[in-house]
């Protein structure tokens, strides 16, 4: 079945190569979604560093609910290092990990004073030092922030990637890689928002599983049975262990005797 302004695909996935796969997906998201907003609200690269470490097990919604009363207070990484980790945990709260991510900012702050003069550096490496912050959000500031090519894989891409078969999924940086293979340098900070804003719209953990939106049903139109992937079916298969756990973390943050030491270190 195809959609009225769908792009055309040739061999509608019965014995399409890879790269087939990956043209189609370039030019039919393109087509869905022309513009990519970034989701995340933010006035400078600072603020975009800190609301990209606060997205970390948090809906972008979310965290545009919480960030204007933090920027409101510190939009910039010298006036961060005036509050307290107590009071930018206060605020950050919502977004869970409260401790460890108030700790992360106000310690990145300090670096980016000391080391950068106040700046977020426009390189991973600089970037990958910083405390709370990995691969993927240094990928995210590099793209969003100063245009360098990236592609940082969170969750939805991950699980798209091995829906569409273009990787085999066995982990994020082995996404990452095969994405880079078959996707023009120039294309991957738009398509990183355009996968991101198709998962989430029609390619979702729960209301797709290989079989039922509309990329996956024109790529694998012989598709019958639910496709497997690594990191989708862990999360889609817990059920109300995810409801115990999210209770959980919230009871150990408001511990006052929580410390996630274990974790302070901890990227993304």
């Amino acid at each position: 079945m195809f959609f009225i302004g769908q792009a055309p695909l040739l061999g509608q996935g019965w014995g399409m190569l890879r790269q087939e796969r990956a043209d189609y997906i370039l030019r039919r998201l393109e087509e869905l979604y022309p513009e990519t907003p970034v989701p995340l609200d933010h006035t400078n690269s600072f603020t975009l560093l800190v609301a990209v470490l606060l997205s970390a097990q948090c809906t972008d919604i979310r965290v545009n609910l919480v960030t204007p009363a933090l920027f409101e207070k510190a939009d910039t990484a010298a006036l961060m290092v005036k509050l307290t980790v107590a009071e930018i945990d206060a605020i950050v709260r919502p977004c869970g990990l409260a401790p460890r991510k108030a700790k992360a900012i106000r310690g990145l702050s300090e670096i980016l004073l000391k080391k950068h003069g106040g700046n977020v550096p426009a390189n991973f490496a600089f970037l990958e030092e910083l405390p709370g912050v990995g691969h993927k959000t240094a990928s995210v500031v590099m793209s969003q922030a100063f245009g360098v090519p990236a592609f940082a894989v969170d969750t939805h891409i991950h699980r798209l990637a091995q829906r569409w078969k273009l990787t085999d999924g066995r982990s994020v940086k082995r996404t990452e890689e095969d994405l880079k293979k078959l996707f023009p340098r120039e294309a991957w900070n738009k398509l990183h928002l355009q996968i991101i804003f198709y998962g989430r719209e029609y390619c979702s953990a729960r209301g797709c599983d290989g079989t039922v939106c509309e990329i996956c049903r024109t790529l694998f139109p012989q598709r019958k049975a639910p496709t497997q992937t690594t990191q989708g079916n862990s999360l889609e298969k817990r059920g109300i262990l995810d409801i115990f756990f999210t209770h959980w973390l919230h009871f150990r943050e408001c511990s006052p005797d929580h410390f996630i030491n274990s974790t302070s270190n901890k990227k993304t």
